[in-house]
C-alpha cells in the first residue's frame, strides 16, 4: 500500500528551482552522483567529455547532479569520487547546465570550517541561480580525521553545531551564534551574499551520527545508501514515524551504485554496493519504489561497463518519461 506523500512542503522550497526538481510530493526523480561515467576497474575517472555529459544530463530533464567530498585517495577505500573539489566544480557546472539541481552528497561538515562552508555554498548558489541543494555529512573515512588534526569521536556533536552554524549565517542577517567547536558571532557582521532564493535547502547524507528524530527536526531531507530494498518499508515507516506531530514530511532518497545492462531484458541483481539490471526491472523496481514512499534515487554509475552517454540515453528515453508524466 503506497505511503502518504512527503510534504506539504514549505512555500520557499515548494517553489526553490533546486529542491522541487529534486523533491516532488507523490513523485520518485532521478539523479547521478558524479562524475558522469563508469570506471569499474580503477579508482580515479577520466572526467572525459564530463561538461558535456553534465549537458546531456540537463537538457534530458534529469533530477539532479550530486557531487561528492573526498579530499584524499584512500588506497583502502578505491574510490575519488569526482576528483575535483565539489565547490569548486559547481562553480564550473553553473556555466554548463541550467535547469538541473546541483547538489553536495555531502559536504564533510567535520572536516571544513563551517562559515567557508556557507560562504562557498550561497555563493555557488547565486551562480547557479538557486539550483544548490547542500547535503551535510560526517564522511565515511577515518584516516582523513588525522590529517586535518580533528577528533574522529566527537564528530556527532561537531556535525550538529556546524549544521546548526551554516543554517543561521545563511538565514538570518548579522546574527548571534555561540558554539563549543567553532566560532562566535555577536551580531556585529554579516556573511553576504545570501542564498538566491529566501533560503538554501539543507539535507542531510547518511546518518552524520544523528538519530532519525534529529534529522527530521533540523533538515529538508534525508539521502541514504541501501542495499537490502526488503528494508525499505520498515524503513520508510521509521523515518515517518521520526517526525514530530504538526511536522511536514521530508523526503527520504538513497544512493547506489548502478550498472545499466545492455539487454533491456536482463533481471535485476545485487552487485557489491549495488545493483546491476537491464531497464524493464529497473522500471519495475521504481515503480514499486515510489509507492512505497521513496522520493529521489542517486545512481553512481562508476561500475557502468557501457558508454555513459548510452546508459542515459537509454534512461532518458525509456526510464524517466515514466515518472515525469503528470
Amino acid at each position: 500500500m503506497a505511503l502518504a506523500p512527503i510534504g506539504p512542503l514549505p512555500a520557499e522550497l515548494a517553489s526553490h528551482a533546486g529542491y522541487q526538481r529534486i523533491f516532488k510530493p507523490g513523485k520518485l526523480t532521478f539523479g547521478f552522483i558524479m562524475p558522469l561515467e563508469g570506471y569499474p576497474d580503477s579508482p580515479f575517472p577520466t572526467l572525459a567529455n564530463h561538461q558535456t555529459m553534465a549537458r546531456m544530463a540537463d537538457e534530458a530533464g534529469f533530477s539532479t547532479l550530486w557531487l561528492r567530498d573526498v579530499p584524499f585517495y584512500d588506497p583502502n577505500f578505491g574510490d575519488t569520487g569526482q576528483v575535483l573539489d565539489p565547490m569548486v566544480y559547481m562553480g564550473f557546472l553553473a556555466a554548463h547546465t541550467s535547469r538541473i539541481a546541483l547538489g553536495t552528497a555531502g559536504i564533510v561538515a567535520t572536516l571544513r570550517e563551517p562559515l567557508i562552508v556557507a560562504k562557498q555554498a550561497v555563493s555557488v548558489d547565486q551562480l547557479l541561480g538557486g539550483r544548490l541543494v547542500l547535503g551535510l555529512s560526517t564522511g565515511d573515512r577515518p584516516v582523513e580525521y588525522p590529517a586535518f588534526g580533528l577528533d574522529f569521536d566527537n564528530r556527532g556533536e561537531r556535525f550538529r553545531e556546524a549544521f546548526g552554524l551554516i543554517k543561521t549565517v545563511t538565514e538570518q542577517d548579522f546574527p548571534h551564534a555561540r558554539t563549543a567547536h567553532y566560532g562566535n558571532l555577536d551580531g556585529g557582521i554579516d556573511l553576504v551574499p545570501k542564498p538566491a532564493a529566501p533560503r538554501l535547502p539543507m539535507i542531510v547524507v547518511g546518518r552524520a551520527r544523528q538519530d532519525m528524530a534529529w534529522i527530521a527536526r533540523h533538515s529538508d531531507g534525508w539521502i541514504w545508501h541501501l542495499s537490502d530494498f526488503t528494508r525499505l518499508p520498515q524503513l520508510i515507516e521509521a523515518w515517518r514515524a521520526s517526525h514530530e506531530p504538526g511536522q511536514w514530511v521530508r523526503p527520504y532518497g538513497y544512493g547506489t551504485m548502478f550498472d545499466l545492462a545492455e539487454d533491456p531484458d536482463e533481471p535485476m541483481r545485487f552487485v557489491r554496493n549495488g545493483i546491476r539490471s537491464g531497464r524493464h526491472a529497473l522500471v519495475e523496481l521504481f515503480y514499486h519504489q515510489q509507492e512505497q514512499g521513496v522520493s529521489h534515487v542517486a545512481l553512481n554509475l562508476k561500475p557502468l561497463r557501457r558508454p555513459a552517454h548510452d546508459a542515459l540515453a537509454e534512461l532518458a528515453e525509456h526510464v524517466l518519461p515514466l515518472f515525469n508524466a503528470d
